[in-house]
């Protein structure tokens, strides 16, 4: 039931019934409209400034977790590159100069295989900053990993190259030498035994009973065995390889023919007094690219340093006449 309101009327003096004009009922529905719509407008406003709406509370939590993860991704992308550095450090310092091999420059290291075309790849997929920095970062990693293992094949080559090397050198003495008594002559200037000039001795002479085994003292092919006129008597020439060359005189035997590989300690023949010889030894040289070189500095291989000190005292002193 509808609610009479009525009012007091001091001109008649009497209640009246209360009747609002329409024009009056058609302002206030427009007022309470207004401020209505001013209100919901106020609202709707703080909701939005202050109270994340569902879609853009699912955007942050998916830019936080992609932020998450770059940050992951770029503090494992630092770490291997702190690792890249140390590695290309080492290569560059230890191994490389081991073999005398040339550093690699980081301008070598740090040029970039197709790098437009994987930027370019991710960028497809996600155009974001971040996306972009971090697909720089790994294709950066990636070309020096590339380069790292070829030199590291590289350096592997060297390394056999190297050990085939050490396996040439002439690095022992080509007689048993146990008691280090046998140097009857050294490298130099020595007085013929023949002639009592002096004369230029480019070997070592070695006493030994006829018979005595001598060894090749590195791996190599034999170029020469045999007699000629040389002076050498029966002898045997071993070209070692990288420039080095073995000879080995006088000998009674020879037990080796000319293009034989031998390898270092393997018998080639046995101690005589052959050729130009006032004894039973053996002569003994090494030729470095053509040129002969004293063989005592070689004998590394079998003999600790106060032996190696003691044979190169020996070989200084040894006789002023040589036995060829």
């Amino acid at each position: 039931m509808k609610k009479i309101k009525y009012y007091y009327n001091t001109n008649t003096l009497r209640y009246e019934k209360l009747v609002t004009p329409f024009r009056v009922k058609l302002l206030r529905f427009f007022t309470f409209m207004a401020v209505a719509i001013f209100t919901s407008f106020i609202i709707v406003f703080f909701a939005f400034r202050f109270i994340p709406s569902p879609q853009l509370k699912i955007a942050e939590m998916k830019y936080q977790k992609m932020r998450e993860n770059y940050d992951v991704l770029s503090s494992q992308a630092q770490a291997l590159q702190q690792e890249m550095g140390l590695l290309e450090k080492r290569d560059n310092q230890v191994y490389r100069s081991i073999f005398e091999a040339n550093p690699l420059p980081d301008s070598m290291r740090a040029k970039l295989y197709e790098q437009d075309k994987e930027i370019k790849k991710v960028a497809a997929i996600n155009d974001e900053q971040l996306g972009n920095e971090l697909a720089s970062t790994l294709n950066n990693l990636q070309a020096r990993i590339k380069y790292q293992y070829a030199s590291y094949n590289e350096i592997e080559g060297l390394i056999k190259n190297q050990s085939e090397k050490l396996a040439s050198l002439p690095a022992i003495q080509p007689v048993s030498n146990r008691d280090l008594d046998r140097i009857a002559s050294g490298f130099g200037m020595r007085i013929d035994p023949v002639y009592g000039t002096p004369k230029m001795h480019k070997g070592l002479d070695f006493t030994a009973p006829q018979g005595t085994p001598i060894y090749a003292t590195g791996d190599g092919v034999v170029e020469m065995a045999g007699y000629d006129q040389s002076g050498y008597g029966n002898h045997v020439i071993i070209n070692n390889g990288y420039g080095y060359e073995t000879l080995f005189g006088h000998m009674v035997r020879v037990k080796v023919h000319a293009g034989e590989k031998v390898k270092r300690g393997e018998v080639i023949g046995w101690v005589g007094s052959t050729g130009k010889s006032t004894g039973p030894h053996c002569h003994y040289e090494v030729h470095v690219n053509g040129r002969e070189v004293d063989p005592v500095y070689f004998f590394y291989n079998d003999l600790n340093a106060e032996q190696f000190d003691r044979i190169l005292k020996i070989a200084s002193k040894g006789s002023a006449k040589s036995l060829d």
